[in-house]
C-alpha cells in the first residue's frame, strides 16, 4: 500500500473544511481503508497545529524601533536639506540623485507588487484547478456533452458561458476530444473543454484573462499533476492532467495551433 497523491487535494482540502458533503464522504472512505494516506493526513495536522502554536513573527522592542526611526529620519532630511542648502552645481545634483535613488526604491517596490500579485492570484486558482480536475475524475462527472464532434460541443457552451471558448479537433495529433463541461472557478463559471492521451484524461479550463493575470505562462508540478497555464487573445487557459510535463506541453502547443488556424 502507498500514498494516493490523487488523494491529496482532498485530503488537504478536508482538513481546511473546504469540502462538499459527497468529497467529504469519499475521502473519509478512503481514509478509513488505507494506512499511508492517513498517516500523510495525521501528519499535516500535526504540522499545522505546530505551526499555529509556534510564534512565527516577533516584535522589537519600543526603544529599539524608536532609535531607529529617529535615525532615519535625522538621515533622510539633513541628506535632503544639506544637499539642497549647498552652493554651487553640485549640491544639487547630489539632492537629485538622493531623490532618483528614493524614487526608483519606490518603482522597484512597486514593480515586485505587480509581479506578486498576480503569481499569487495564479496560485490559487491552480489549487482549485487541480482539485477540480481530481473531482471530475472522482465523481465519474468528466462531461455535461459526451462527444468527440467540436460543431456539438462548441455551440454547448452558448448561453452557458459569456464567451465562446475554441474547440478544435486534436485526434490527429493524439488528443482525441472527449467533451466538454460547466465548472466553476475563482467564483465564476468557467468553461472545461476534455480531451484524451491514451488512457489519460486532460481538462483545459477556459476563461477571460482577469485584470490581474500575468501574461507570463507556467508550468507546474502538483501533487503528481501537470498543469500549463497560459494566455492568448484576452482568453485564459489552465490544462491539467497526470501525464507528464513534455506530452501536456505537446498539447498545448497542438491546441494552440489549431485555434489559430
Amino acid at each position: 500500500m502507498s500514498l494516493h497523491p490523487d488523494k491529496l487535494p482532498l485530503i488537504h482540502g478536508l482538513i481546511d473544511g473546504e469540502l462538499d458533503a459527497g468529497n467529504t464522504l469519499a475521502i473519509e472512505t478512503h481514509l478509513a481503508s488505507c494506512g499511508d494516506c492517513r498517516a500523510e493526513y495525521a501528519r499535516i495536522e500535526q504540522v499545522r497545529d505546530m505551526l499555529r502554536a509556534t510564534p512565527l513573527r516577533g516584535s522589537a522592542p519600543a526603544h529599539l524601533r524608536s532609535r531607529i526611526e529617529t535615525m532615519l529620519d535625522a538621515e533622510a532630511g539633513g541628506a535632503s536639506e544639506s544637499l539642497a542648502d549647498r552652493k554651487g552645481p553640485m549640491g544639487h545634483v547630489l539632492s537629485g540623485r538622493w531623490a532618483s535613488g528614493a524614487l526608483t526604491g519606490a518603482l522597484a517596490a512597486s514593480l515586485a507588487l505587480l509581479v506578486a500579485v498576480p503569481r499569487l492570484t495564479e496560485a490559487g486558482v491552480e489549487n482549485q484547478i487541480v482539485q477540480s480536475h481530481v473531482r471530475s475524475l472522482l465523481a465519474g462527472h468528466v462531461v455535461d456533452i459526451p462527444t468527440s464532434d467540436r460543431h456539438v460541443v462548441k455551440p454547448w457552451f452558448n448561453g452557458k458561458v459569456d464567451f465562446a471558448p475554441q474547440v478544435p479537433e486534436l485526434v490527429a495529433q493524439g488528443f482525441p476530444l472527449v467533451g466538454g463541461r460547466l465548472d466553476y472557478v475563482d467564483d465564476r463559471e468557467v468553461a472545461a473543454i476534455v480531451y484524451r492521451r491514451r488512457l489519460h484524461t486532460i481538462n483545459l479550463f477556459v476563461r477571460p484573462t482577469s485584470a490581474l493575470a500575468s501574461p507570463v505562462g507556467y508550468t507546474h508540478q502538483q501533487h503528481g499533476f501537470t498543469v500549463i497555464r497560459w494566455s492568448d487573445g484576452g482568453i485564459e487557459y489552465w490544462a491539467v492532467s497526470d501525464i507528464g510535463t513534455a506530452e501536456l506541453e505537446s498539447f498545448r502547443q497542438a491546441y494552440t495551433a489549431a485555434i489559430r488556424r
